[in-house]
C-alpha cells in the first residue's frame, strides 16, 4: 500500500488511479465527508484501511444538503490540516472536487436522488430537501469514486439509513459499513459543529447524550410508554438549555413507531444550543 498521498481534484484522473488499481486487483475503500477532520472521521479511515487494500476520502462541502438560513458560507473549510491528518493516517487518495467539478451545470439543474418517507422524517422534517441533497452526492460520488465499499459513522444515523436504502433500491454495487460514533471523554458524539459551541454551552452539551442513556436504561427496564419518555426527556433538555427539536424512540431498522416489543429500537435527537444543532443517538439492543 502506498505511504503517500495522492490529491486529485478532477474525475479523470480520479478514475485513471482507480483503474489502474483495480488492474491490481485491489480492493478499494471509500470514506466521503466534508472536510474539517476530526477523530471520529478517523476512526472511519481507519475501518476502511483495515477492510481494504486502497482507502479513498473524499472533502466536499456539499451546498445541495444545506438549507436556507443554514451554515454552509460559514462552515469550517480546513482543507491544509485536513490533508495532514489523511497523509498519518495512511489514506491513499483525498479526492478534492470543486462545485464546478460535482454540479457542472449547476446544482438547481442536477439531477436527484430522493429516498421517499425516511427522508421526510426526524431531521427530514426539521431540515425539507436535506436527505435529498445527501442521496444526490452520496450517490454521484459512488459513481465517481465506484468503490467496494464505503464507510460512514452511526452518529448521523438516520442518514446511514437513507443511504442504506438508496443503495439496495438503485442497485449500487458497494457494501455500506457503518461505524459507531467517537465520543469526547465526556460523552458528547465528536462533529464538525461541536467548534460552533461557547465554553458555557460545550459544558451543556454532554446532557444530550446522557438524556439518551437514561431514556435507554428506562427502556431495557421494560418501560413501554414511549410518549412519556419522549416529553420527559425534552422537558429535561430544555431545563437544562437546549432549545430540542425532536427526541423520538423509533424501530432501528426503519425508524418507523416501535411496535413489536423484540425489534431493537434506537432512541434519537435533535436539539439547538444557541445557534448549533446537535444530533445523537443510542441503539437499544
Amino acid at each position: 500500500m502506498s505511504s503517500s498521498l495522492q490529491t486529485i481534484a478532477e474525475l479523470e484522473p480520479l478514475r485513471s488511479t482507480i483503474a489502474a488499481w483495480r488492474r491490481l486487483g485491489e480492493r478499494i475503500a471509500f470514506v466521503p465527508t466534508m472536510g474539517n477532520l476530526h477523530a471520529g472521521h478517523l476512526d472511519l479511515v481507519a475501518e476502511a484501511r483495515r477492510r481494504a487494500d486502497r482507502c479513498v476520502v473524499s472533502i466536499f462541502v456539499n451546498p445541495m444538503q444545506f438549507g436556507a438560513g443554514e451554515d454552509l458560507d460559514a462552515y469550517p473549510r480546513t482543507l491544509r490540516e485536513d490533508t495532514e491528518k489523511l497523509v498519518q493516517a495512511g489514506v491513499d487518495l483525498l479526492f478534492a472536487p470543486t462545485v464546478k467539478t460535482v454540479y457542472p451545470t449547476g446544482v438547481d439543474h442536477q439531477t436527484r436522488v430522493e429516498v421517499p418517507g425516511i427522508s421526510d422524517i426526524l431531521c427530514g422534517a426539521s431540515r425539507p430537501g436535506h436527505f435529498v441533497g445527501v442521496a444526490t452526492i452520496v450517490c454521484k460520488l459512488f459513481n465517481m469514486v465506484q468503490a467496494d465499499l464505503a464507510v460512514f459513522g452511526e452518529k448521523d444515523f438516520q442518514q446511514l439509513m437513507v443511504i442504506r436504502r438508496m443503495v439496495a433500491d438503485l442497485a449500487i454495487p458497494v457494501e455500506i459499513v457503518g461505524k459507531a460514533t467517537v465520543r469526547e471523554a465526556d460523552g458528547l458524539a465528536m462533529s464538525s459543529r461541536n467548534g460552533y459551541l461557547t465554553p458555557d454551552q460545550r459544558r451543556i452539551a454532554p446532557l444530550l447524550n446522557q438524556t439518551l442513556a437514561a431514556t435507554s436504561a428506562l427502556l431495557k427496564c421494560g418501560e413501554r410508554d414511549y410518549a412519556r419518555l419522549e416529553e420527559a426527556a425534552k422537558d429535561s433538555l430544555q431545563t437544562a438549555g437546549f432549545r430540542p427539536d425532536y427526541y423520538a424512540i423509533r424501530s432501528a431498522l426503519d425508524l418507523g413507531a416501535p411496535s413489536d416489543r423484540q425489534a431493537p429500537l434506537v432512541v434519537l435527537a435533535a436539539a439547538y444550543l444557541g445557534t448549533t444543532r446537535l444530533i445523537d443517538n443510542l441503539i437499544v439492543a
